[in-house]
């Protein structure tokens, strides 16, 4: 016999898993198919963790179920791209995903084909994103903006001073307020500029 984890999610404590659990239950006795249940009861939909659906995933990866069955897709995943992940990795497990108010499942050439157009619609969405993205940054920058994160603001004596004196990098940070990573880059400018000033001076 099959097993078909059944999932169901509802957003809030108020509301009830019961009519989708009846009507996946229903469907899982249709098919002769053993249900395993995993319930999110109260979780929202945009959490990127919910525990039912992360030991469902995992159950799948041990293939301990052979489909999945929700009754809208909306329940499992949070937007397009994370369904098509989703659908993506059922896929390769060899494992179905069904939904059942949809008349969705993946098993059939219907099924496949509208993950085919969801993956298509999520890629798209990709593309838009990085081309605004461009846009903006492009904009900002003729707009005089600076790009990327801020400089940090130190004091620079401070800093000749700790290096000249044998700080350490750990020391040095303390006393900066800044990270080690930072401490190392400040350091390496300031050897940068002193070679600068003395090639200047040996020009002259």
């Amino acid at each position: 016999m099959k097993h078909l984890a059944i999932y169901a999610r509802v957003s809030t404590d108020q509301q009830t898993v019961e009519p989708q659990l009846h009507a996946l239950r229903q469907y899982a006795l249709r098919r002769a198919w053993e249900p395993v249940e995993y319930v999110d009861a109260g979780v929202s939909g945009a959490k990127d963790r919910r525990p039912a659906l992360d030991q469902l995933l995992a159950d799948c990866r041990r293939r301990k179920v052979d489909a999945v069955a929700l009754v809208r897709l909306d329940r499992l995943a949070r937007s397009v791209r994370h369904l098509v992940t989703l659908a993506g990795e059922l896929e390769a497990l060899g494992i179905d995903l069904i939904a059942t108010e949809q008349s969705i499942d993946t098993s059939t050439p219907v099924g496949r084909l509208l993950f085919h157009v969801l993956g298509s619609i999520a890629e798209f969405e990709r593309d838009l994103i990085r081309e605004r993205t461009a846009a903006g940054m492009r904009a900002a920058k003729r707009r005089g903006a600076r790009i990327g994160r801020p400089e940090v603001a130190v004091d620079r004596l401070v800093l000749v001073q700790g290096v000249r004196s044998g700080a350490s990098v750990s020391e040095l940070a303390r006393r900066l307020a800044v990270s080690r990573p930072t401490v190392r880059k400040l350091v390496s400018a300031e050897v940068e500029n002193l070679c600068r000033s003395r090639t200047r001076g040996s020009d002259r």
